[in-house]
């Protein structure tokens, strides 16, 4: 048997139990295995190590929404034990997980489902399609779901410092601080899928570090998910720099689109020399999406669409 001890002192005990310890009553009846006592500002938990983690865990969520809500609904504690049964479910076509104000993230296509499946099946996954293909927030979202289910112990998320015609030497501050901008996407499906002040705990804390690529030189990435986004924009040498940082007990999704290349100088793109080196070996899996995976205005696929039909139109005309 675990025995666990909880302090309740960023709360009011009796606003965050309720009446006659409700929460505690409602606790105790989900886990009936285990014992929970409320005294004073401690509450404690025995039972087995895997349950006690299990409420444990529950708790410092629903304190985080109690400090934020300023209250604990049924509803909200019904949708933190769906999203437990989600994170202990196999990984196919369903939930990836209950995001933040209880958004319901899944793959919606079958591209996002093989996406997903090559992500459980392989420890390297490339996916690869144009923009607002949903290719990047499912990454976040597979990563948060690692992190919450104790898979991995942080999540590394970088890309390479090369804008579309646009020049960061300009900005102010170090080169973390000018690209910062640039990873707002990211920043913006994080926000999606966990509270603000879970979010924000875990980016001071580095268990989710955002840096550029050039700080991953050196670094051997264990017990991490690694994600690298607009992968399409390194070289083939900071492609290799970047897949042979992966350690013991780490994923790497790699995402990026062939379309919106801005290397200079007509370099070949990393993400294009690594998918043509790698595509035969067991263990990494490359997904591709396309115009019917498009998560943003219907507009955007037929968008996609026509450029990709004038590429098609134009690569013909170039062989005659």
């Amino acid at each position: 048997m675990a025995e666990k001890t909880l302090l309740l002192d960023d709360v009011s005990p009796l606003e965050f139990l309720g009446l006659e310890n409700k929460l505690i009553k409602e606790l105790s009846s989900i886990f009936p295995k285990s014992r929970i006592v409320a005294r004073g500002d401690e509450i404690k938990i025995i039972g087995s190590e895997e349950e006690t983690t299990k409420i444990g865990d529950l708790i410092e969520t629903l304190k985080q929404h109690f400090n934020r809500f300023g209250s604990i609904t049924e509803d909200v504690l019904n949708m933190l034990l769906r999203e437990e049964e989600v994170l202990n479910a196999p990984l196919t076509d369903g939930v990836i997980l209950f995001g933040d104000r209880g958004i319901v993230i899944k793959p919606k296509t079958d591209n996002h489902k093989r996406l997903v499946a090559a992500a459980v099946a392989n420890d390297l996954v490339f996916a690869i399609g144009p923009a607002g293909t949903g290719k990047t927030y499912i990454a976040v979202a597979l990563a948060v779901r690692a992190l919450k289910n104790q898979m991995v112990k942080k999540i590394i998320i970088t890309r390479p410092a090369v804008e579309a015609g646009e020049n960061l030497g300009f900005l102010p501050g170090d080169l973390k601080e000018k690209l910062d901008p640039y990873l707002r996407p990211i920043y913006d499906a994080l926000e999606d899928m966990l509270p603000r002040t879970k979010l924000k705990y875990y980016l001071e804390n580095n268990i989710i570090e955002i840096a550029p690529l050039a700080y991953m030189r050196g670094r051997t990435l264990s017990n991490a998910f690694i994600l690298l986004d607009e992968a399409q924009n390194t070289t083939p040498m900071q492609m290799k720099m970047f897949l042979t940082r992966l350690g013991n007990n780490s994923n790497m999704i790699i995402t990026g689109d062939r379309s919106q290349i801005d290397l200079p100088n007509k370099q070949k793109s990393g993400l294009i020399h690594a998918v043509e080196t790698l595509q035969n070996i067991d263990g990494i899996a490359i997904v591709e999406l396309d115009g019917k995976d498009v998560m943003r205005h219907n507009l955007v696929g037929k968008i996609i669409n026509a450029y990709q039909v004038k590429e098609e139109t134009r690569t013909i005309e170039a062989t005659y």
